[in-house]
């Protein structure tokens, strides 16, 4: 097709064929630029059924607007010929990247957050990728990440119904949009079905949670350059997705463990265990780029243009030394650190500065930081005044490797009359919005309201071992 033009886009080179269709650099007469073309698979293009789906699904999948979403312009059609067209992306996807080797750690977790960024978005919208894999991530050369072909597994698989199945059932298996004759070649069948999450392996009905999973891997990979799930056939790549589990030990020392236990949740075969929403994944990924090491510590001081014991006295009216608080937290982390060693460990104090973010205040004693049962991160409220007048508020939460405080979605309005309290597995928070206890679940990023108090307030709280809160209001348990 080298030459031949489409409609008004004149294709001037061959970038690539798979199993939804060969894809085309080309230039579009008509605004001047460089676009993608993707010429749809005869099944598609002759099946009226079928081009009619793709072509609703076309229009959902155009609605998709984010910086690392490569965009779908248009559904053209020219003749017998059916075709999309698509922001050209510039760069090498992360499978040619891969053939050299893994990801330094810093540069992996970069692209892992902005893959997490694409699909937080897209599932935002209610849009599953459902084909994520190296082929489908490109790198610009500026570093910026770009996610292709999103959602088009769906638009072309005619088996695919409400239910969002992935068409991998039975008779429907040679049909699948990502298992199908034309890919029958090793490595391109191959490497589809080794990022399939086990439920869409099975061909039952998936959803995000099919995308939690194929990033899992797909990080995975990025760290070790190594595939999670290989073999000779298909069905040996299959089984080894429904039965095999990663080995921990394959990955790099240097990976925050923080990010390791990520791996771990994103890699869970039930689904109904897995990391439920890949949103909870970006926060993870952002907080363990945002420094964690002496070094990044050393140079954000100097950044400052301060020594560090001029850090107090520069800022002391937004800094908060919570000594008692961190020698608590200094407690549980010597604990945590001989769980994982094995080794009786002393407990230790340990001293440092909380900073409200800038243009956010904390208050003595109200806002203290609480430190979670394992002492790698602290919670705490802080507030600033808006500029039309009345006060905002909202938690913090900050781990205690990192220079950097993020704040925590859904809990606007925090606000005085109970302390913050940690369940005893550091996944869950209780605090108070107004008449409200409410509790956050950090595993989801979910709030909800689990009790309206009398006074609205609480002097403290605890969960017993069963998991069940006990707290007392207005002096009375």
């Amino acid at each position: 097709m080298i030459g031949q033009t489409l409609s008004h886009f004149k294709i001037t080179a061959k970038l690539g064929e798979g199993g939804m269709g060969a894809v085309y650099r080309a230039e579009d007469t008509k605004l001047g630029r460089d676009v993608a073309i993707k010429v749809l698979p005869e099944r598609v293009a002759q099946d009226p059924e079928r081009l009619a789906r793709f072509e609703r699904e076309a229009k959902v999948l155009a609605s998709l607007n984010h910086p690392h979403i490569a965009a779908i312009y248009q559904v053209e059609q020219d003749g017998e010929t059916h075709f999309l067209v698509m922001e050209l992306v510039e760069g090498e996807d992360l499978k040619e990247r891969l053939a050299r080797g893994s990801l330094e750690v810093e540069e992996a977790l970069s692209v892992g957050f902005q893959v997490a960024e694409a699909l937080e978005a897209a599932h935002d919208k209610g849009i599953v990728h459902r084909d994520l894999k190296p082929a489908n991530v490109k790198v610009t050369p500026d570093g910026q990440v770009k996610v292709l072909d999103f959602g088009l597994a769906k638009a072309l698989d005619h088996a695919a119904g409400p239910e969002g199945g992935s068409g991998l059932g039975q008779a429907n298996l040679s049909m699948s949009p990502t298992l199908t004759a034309e890919m029958t070649q090793a490595g391109v069948i191959l490497g589809t079905a080794a990022y399939m999450s086990p439920e869409q392996a099975r061909g039952k009905p998936v959803d995000k949670r099919a995308d939690v999973w194929a990033f899992g891997v797909l990080l995975w990979e990025m760290l070790t350059a190594q595939m999670m799930f290989d073999g000779e056939t298909v069905t040996d790549v299959i089984a080894s997705v429904v039965t095999k589990d990663p080995d921990p030990e394959s990955l790099p020392a240097a990976i925050p463990p923080e990010v390791e236990r990520l791996l771990s949740r994103c890699l869970r075969k039930d689904p109904s265990r897995r990391l439920p929403d890949i949103g909870a994944a970006r926060v993870v990924l952002q907080d363990a780029l945002t420094g964690t090491t002496p070094e990044a510590r050393a140079s954000a001081i100097a950044a400052d243009g301060v020594a560090e014991g001029e850090l107090g006295r520069r800022r002391r009216g937004r800094w908060i030394w919570a000594t008692a608080a961190l020698v608590a937290a200094g407690v549980a982390a010597g604990a945590f650190l001989s769980r994982l060693t094995g080794e009786p460990s002393q407990p230790q104090t340990v001293r440092f500065a909380v900073a409200a973010p800038e243009e956010w205040t904390l208050s003595w004693g109200a806002d203290w930081p609480v430190p979670s049962p394992s002492g790698d991160r602290v919670v705490y409220r802080a507030s600033r005044t808006q500029p039309g007048g009345g006060t905002e508020s909202t938690l913090w939460i900050r781990s205690l490797g990192s220079l950097t405080s993020l704040p925590v979605g859904g809990t606007e309005g925090a606000s005085f009359g109970g302390p913050i309290t940690w369940s005893p597995d550091g996944g869950s928070v209780l605090f108070r919005t107004g008449e409200d206890a409410r509790i956050l679940d950090l595993t989801n990023g979910t709030v909800r309201t689990i009790a309206k108090l009398a006074e609205g307030v609480w002097s403290g709280a605890s969960w017993n071992d069963s998991g069940t809160l006990i707290f007392n209001s207005g002096g009375q348990d």
